[in-house]
């Protein structure tokens, strides 16, 4: 589809594959029209999330590196010696894909884990928004590099009775809403922690969850400051935390 598109018979100004693609190919690109990537053959994840738990990171931007690096490899048809599973070392087209992004769309389809809830939501649509973001040109106004906005699709249904009305939302709205809901919400943390070690778990993971999307997005400074207040800072919440799961306080 994407080849078909890069071939159409129509205006550069129009059809931006094709655009991109004929910039590649004049620069030498083999198949400039790539645009499915992911991990090499036979392996798996963005290893954004794996950093960030382990505290082996300083700067925000050397997350969208590691995402990049983790996420070159082109599949297709003729990729790989054209096996369905193989996979070709692309990193000059990804590379200019990112330059060129403005928006990064995110597809939610459940009601039960949100952008909150796991890892591989940071790890993968922020850690991508970042590396994009590092390819940006210096707003002269703010002194940093433009920012890569991301819509979040909420697939499982619309804000009223009509089904086919698909609700979009910004990212920062999304994290918002879910912060409150949620990890905020003190109905929510009893409720983990009646749970014991399964619940301290929980906690632990949307804590982290909470730093990785702090690193790759923008989140409000009341996450944290109400994070720290309803767990870190409330004796009796930290100690029931401490005692269910240590490793996970």
């Amino acid at each position: 589809m994407f080849e078909r598109a890069a071939i159409a018979g129509e205006s550069p100004d129009m059809n931006y594959i094709k655009k991109h693609a004929m910039e590649l190919e004049a620069g030498g690109t083999e198949r400039p029209a790539a645009r499915l990537f992911s991990n090499p053959p036979g392996d798996y994840g963005s290893m954004v999330n794996e950093v960030i738990g382990n505290g082996d990171w300083e700067e925000s931007e050397a997350l969208g590196e590691i995402w990049k690096g983790r996420n070159s490899y082109s599949y297709g048809r003729k990729e790989g010696g054209g096996g369905t599973r193989s996979g070709t070392a692309r990193p000059e087209v990804l590379d200019k894909l990112l330059s060129t992004t403005e928006r990064v769309v995110q597809e939610i389809d459940s009601v039960e884990y949100g952008l909150t809830d796991i890892q591989e939501y940071y790890a993968n649509t922020g850690a991508l928004k970042k590396a994009a973001e590092n390819r940006k040109e210096v707003d002269s106004s703010t002194g940093k590099a433009k920012k890569v906005a991301v819509s979040v699709i909420e697939a499982f249904g619309g804000a009223s009775d009509d089904s086919s009305k698909i609700s979009v939302r910004d990212v920062e709205d999304v994290l918002r809403m879910e912060y409150r809901s949620k990890f905020l919400n003190p109905k929510w943390r009893d409720a983990m922690l009646e749970q014991g070690s399964g619940g301290a778990y929980e906690v632990s993971q949307r804590m982290t969850a909470m730093v990785g999307w702090a690193a790759t997005a923008d989140v409000d400074n009341f996450v944290f400051d109400q994070a720290a207040e309803r767990y870190a800072l409330d004796e009796d919440v930290a100690n029931k935390l401490q005692k269910s799961n240590p490793e996970a306080f």
